[in-house]
Formats: structure tokens, C-alpha cells, sequence
């Protein structure tokens, strides 16, 4: 094959052409070769007791909650619930790291997430129950809604990000997404933006080893998701996603870098799904157990656990009052989902778009038409008999 020779060279015919150089030094955008951590190694004692006990009330209540939800599947109160056991800590580290301004993207399973930024735990599951569009105000909480379509949460972030930056408000964006997501074009998307309008918007990755049965091997041959952002021009960190101090650290981090004009950054969050990816997974068909019990050791609760405990931060009495605290909230959980709501089928075709569509009217209108006619007795409204 013929290579072409470069205008106003001698070298090589691939030497490129002597104007040229980087845009950006690839460098300082690279991430750590090993995830960050903090729990376990002399750094641990700067750790502020204060952060450490409410992470750990987090992670204890985000791991009944899960629980909780899991088992009211299993009821039949609610449709579906994708479990976070085992990657409570990514969640909740972002939770509290948010200023009261900022906003949360979540994705489906990031329920620990939201419920910690301050949305109900009933309303949480307001969506995987199916009783509504989405169960809380996103404007009270600055949470955007569960999303359950892969990634499409991203673009979203990175618009809010950058139109609060236009109007100058102090204001940053993280989205939430799992390893699979990263396969989606709406990741592509959003990091591109992100990275040339300079959003003040950060990217966490939550890595839990599979999206649904395909395996990280064979989702991506990058060194680490953290590494893609080089590619995009923003700095890629890579944390242990169990290590709760640690994904809090880093994301403070970015979240600082983001408010003060420094642009988005990608992180990745080094963490395993413990449980299925729903209860309608059958895992054991694509991961043996061996595997799960390895990362069981690395239990993000455990490992904060004896951080606390090393250094007198806690007692057998804290963790039961940790423990009675997660224990009541899934009792209320638990009494609230018993109650069946009451819902109007019309309220459907509500808050869908800003002015209702020729097409969503005429659907409305036949709705009602039938609603109508099964409270005089019939089943179909007369013009629809047969």
C-alpha cells in the first residue's frame, strides 16, 4: 500500500508534520495503576471520626434497605428490584458528598443513592413498584429520576452541568452508571461534551465485575474504564469501590475540581455485585460461587467496620444502634408498601411533555371513554362494542 509522504517533511512519511503537537498532555489525565484505597493503610487516621460513623449508619441502612426491598420482590409488592449488595459504599459516598445545590443522576440501581441524598425509601421504589413515572419531585431533592434506559442519564447530566455554568450558578452534576453503561453511545456522548464545554459535571463509575451476565472482559479491552477519559481530554481516576472513605475522598475531589472551572472528571469505582442483577437473574448460570465468597471478604461494611473499631470509634452498642436504626426504617418501609395506593389511570398522560401531543390526547380521550363506560357496566364504550 502507498503512504502518502507529509507536506514539508524529509523524515519518516508518518512523522507528523513539525507544527504538530498534543493538545492536551496525556499524562497528568491518567489514572492511578492500582484503585486508590484508604481503609487499611497508614492514611486512615487523618479520617475524620465524624465521616467515618455516618458513612458506616449509611452503609448499614443502605445493606437493610436492600435487603428489605429485595424480600418485598419475593412478596409480590414490588416488580422488580435491581440489588446494590456488596456496592453500598460507591452510593453512598456519593450521596453525601453532594452540596445541598448539587445535582444526583442515578441510574436503576442506585436507589441507596437517592434515598440517602434525602428521597423517602418509599418513593425510591415508587418506579420498580409501578405505580407512577417516578415517586418523588426531583426539584425538592435535586435527584434526577431512576433511570432505567443504559446511560441515558449521562447527556442529561452533562446539560444541566453546563447550562448552570452559563447562568452562573455553583452548581455540579454526578452521574451515577454502571460498567455496562459504558457500552452504550450515550457515554460516548456525554463525556465528549463534557470534556470540550468543560461541564461541571463528574462521572462515576460504578464497575461491579458484569452487566447482567456479559462479563468486564468482554465488555471493554481498555486497561481500565478510568483510562477511556484520557481519550476525551479529563482526567480518569480509579478508586476500590468498597473502600467508602476512599470513593468519598476521590469524589470530593472532583467535585471541587468541577465547581471551580477545572471540568468533568471519570472515575471508576472498583466494586462487585453480590446479588443478582435482579431477582429475575439467575446468576449462578454465568459466575461461580468461589467468586462471590472472594469478594465477600472485601465487604465494604466489614471493612469500614474494623477501621472503626481499631480506633475506638465504635462499639458493640454503636453498631446495635446502627443495626435498631436500619431495622425501623425497614419496618416502616415494610408497613407503607402494604398499603396499596390509589391510583387514577388518567394521571398517566400527566407530566410526560410541557403541552400534551395530538397523539397522547386522542389516547387520553379513549381512556377516558372506557373508564367512563365501566362505571355504567359496559366494557367498551359504545362506538368500540362488539
Amino acid at each position: 500500500m502507498a503512504v502518502l509522504e507529509q507536506p514539508g517533511t524529509t523524515d519518516h512519511p508518518n512523522t507528523p508534520p513539525p507544527d504538530w503537537h498534543p493538545r492536551t498532555d496525556p499524562d497528568p489525565l491518567l489514572p492511578e495503576r492500582a484503585p486508590y484505597r484508604v481503609l487499611g493503610t497508614p492514611t486512615a487516621s487523618r479520617l475524620d471520626p465524624a465521616l467515618l460513623r455516618r458513612l458506616y449508619a449509611e452503609l448499614v441502612r443502605g445493606r437493610r434497605y436492600n435487603r428489605q426491598a429485595t424480600a418485598l420482590t419475593q412478596q409480590g409488592r414490588l416488580a422488580v428490584y435491581p440489588s446494590s449488595t456488596g456496592q453500598e459504599a460507591c452510593q453512598i459516598a456519593a450521596a453525601l458528598a453532594l452540596d445541598p445545590q448539587d445535582w444526583l443522576f442515578p441510574s436503576y440501581r442506585d436507589t441507596l443513592a437517592v434515598v440517602a441524598r434525602g428521597v423517602e425509601p418509599l418513593e425510591a421504589l415508587t418506579l420498580l413498584r409501578g405505580d407512577w413515572h417516578n415517586g418523588y419531585d426531583p426539584h425538592i431533592h435535586r435527584v434526577a429520576p431512576l433511570c432505567t434506559p443504559l446511560a441515558t442519564q449521562l447527556p442529561h447530566a452533562v446539560g444541566l452541568a453546563h447550562a448552570a455554568r452559563l447562568k452562573g450558578d455553583d452548581t455540579v452534576a454526578l452521574a451515577l452508571v454502571g460498567d455496562g453503561g459504558t457500552s452504550e453511545g450515550d457515554f460516548h456522548e456525554a463525556l465528549n461534551f463534557a470534556a470540550v464545554w468543560q461541564a461541571p459535571v463528574v462521572f462515576l463509575v460504578q464497575n461491579n465485575g458484569f452487566a447482567i451476565s456479559v462479563p468486564l472482559e468482554k465488555q471493554s479491552a481498555a486497561p481500565s474504564f478510568a483510562h477511556k477519559a484520557v481519550g476525551y481530554g479529563m482526567p480518569g481516576r480509579l478508586v476500590d469501590g468498597n473502600d467508602a472513605p476512599a470513593v468519598y475522598e476521590v469524589l470530593i475531589e472532583a467535585l471541587r475540581r468541577a465547581r471551580s472551572g477545572g471540568g468533568p472528571t471519570l472515575i471508576e469505582a472498583v466494586t462487585y455485585r453480590i446479588d443478582a442483577h435482579t431477582n429475575a437473574d439467575d446468576a449462578t448460570r454465568y459466575r461461580e460461587q468461589a467468586e462471590v465468597e472472594r469478594w465477600r471478604a472485601h465487604d465494604p461494611i466489614a471493612l469500614l467496620e474494623r477501621e472503626l473499631r481499631d480506633r475506638t470509634l465504635i462499639d458493640d452498642e454503636g453498631i446495635r444502634e446502627a443495626e435498631a436504626a436500619a431495622e425501623a426504617m425497614a419496618a416502616k418501609l415494610r408497613d407503607e408498601m402494604n398499603t396499596d395506593p390509589v391510583l387514577d389511570p388518567m394521571e398517566l398522560f400527566e407530566h410526560v411533555y410541557a403541552e400534551r401531543t395530538t397523539q397522547l390526547a386522542e389516547q387520553a380521550a379513549q381512556l377516558s371513554a372506557e373508564l367512563d363506560a365501566e362505571e355504567e357496566g359496559s366494557p367498551y364504550p359504545e362506538s368500540q362494542e362488539r
